[in-house]
C-alpha cells in the first residue's frame, strides 16, 4: 500500500484552512501535516515537514502565494504546489505558473475536483481548472494575431519544434490529455508522450503548466523537477 499523500494547507483565512483540512481529512490516501497562515510560514513549514503537496492561496500577508511558490519550488523540488485561490484573472494564473505551481484551481472547485488535483500533482502531473486553461488561451488571443496557440503560429514562434510537436503543444494549451491528443491526431499514446518529452526538452520546460505559460507569451520559471507527461 502506498504511503498517504502529505499535504500542507496555506491560506490566511482560518475558516478556509479548517474547511480544507476537514475535506482532505476524509480522504483515505491523504494526510494533512500542517497549516500556514501566510507565505513565509508556508516556506518555513515545507522545510520542516517536507510535504508532498502544498495547497497554496495566492493573496496572503508577509509573502504572497506566487512568491512563496517560487521559493518552495527552488528549495524543495520534491514538493508540488497546487494553487487554490479566489482569483482567476490572467495575471494571477500566469504569475503562479511562472513561479512553478503544478496546478491551479479556484475556490469554487468541488471536493472531488480538489481531491483529484491533489493526487495528480502529487504524482508529477499538471492540473488546471478548465476555465483557467481557457482563460490563458483567451488572454493570449487578445494580444496576438493569429491565435498564438494555433499550431502554425506556435511553429513560427518556436521553429525548433517539428510540425507534429507544435500540434501537440497546441492541444496541451487547450487542456487535452495525452490519450485525447492521441485520438485527435490518430497516433498512439506512447507517440504523444515522445513528442511531449521532445518539445519539453527543446523549450526548456519541465511541466505542462510551464509549457502553456510559455506558449501564451510569458517566460516560464526556472525548471522544476521532471513531471510525469
Amino acid at each position: 500500500m502506498e504511503a498517504p499523500i502529505r499535504v500542507l494547507v496555506a491560506d490566511d483565512q482560518a475558516i478556509v484552512r479548517d474547511g480544507l483540512v476537514t475535506v482532505l481529512g476524509l480522504l483515505a490516501d491523504v494526510v494533512v501535516v500542517g497549516e500556514a497562515a501566510d507565505g513565509e510560514e508556508a516556506v518555513a513549514l515545507v522545510a520542516d515537514l517536507s510535504p508532498d503537496v502544498v495547497l497554496m492561496d495566492l493573496r496572503m500577508p508577509r509573502l504572497d502565494g506566487a512568491a512563496a511558490t517560487a521559493r518552495i519550488v527552488a528549495r524543495h523540488p520534491a514538493t508540488a504546489v497546487l494553487v487554490l485561490t479566489t482569483y482567476a484573472d490572467d495575471s494571477s494564473v500566469l504569475s503562479a505558473l511562472q513561479a512553478g505551481a503544478r496546478g491551479y484551481l479556484t475556490k469554487d472547485a468541488g471536493r472531488a475536483e480538489v481531491a483529484a488535483a491533489v493526487r495528480a500533482v502529487a504524482h508529477g502531473q499538471t492540473t488546471l481548472a478548465a476555465h483557467v486553461g481557457a482563460l490563458l488561451v483567451d488572454a493570449a488571443a487578445g494580444r496576438r494575431t493569429p491565435e498564438p496557440t494555433d499550431a502554425d503560429a506556435l511553429l513560427r514562434r518556436f521553429p525548433v519544434l517539428t510540425p507534429r510537436e507544435a500540434q501537440v503543444l497546441a492541444e496541451i494549451c487547450r487542456g487535452r490529455t495525452n490519450p485525447e491528443i492521441a485520438r485527435l491526431l490518430f497516433v498512439g499514446v506512447a507517440t504523444v508522450k515522445t513528442h511531449v518529452n521532445s518539445l519539453f526538452a527543446k523549450l526548456n520546460v519541465q511541466s505542462r503548466a510551464q509549457a502553456v505559460a510559455l506558449a501564451v507569451g510569458t517566460s516560464p520559471s526556472e525548471p522544476g523537477p521532471p513531471a510525469r507527461r
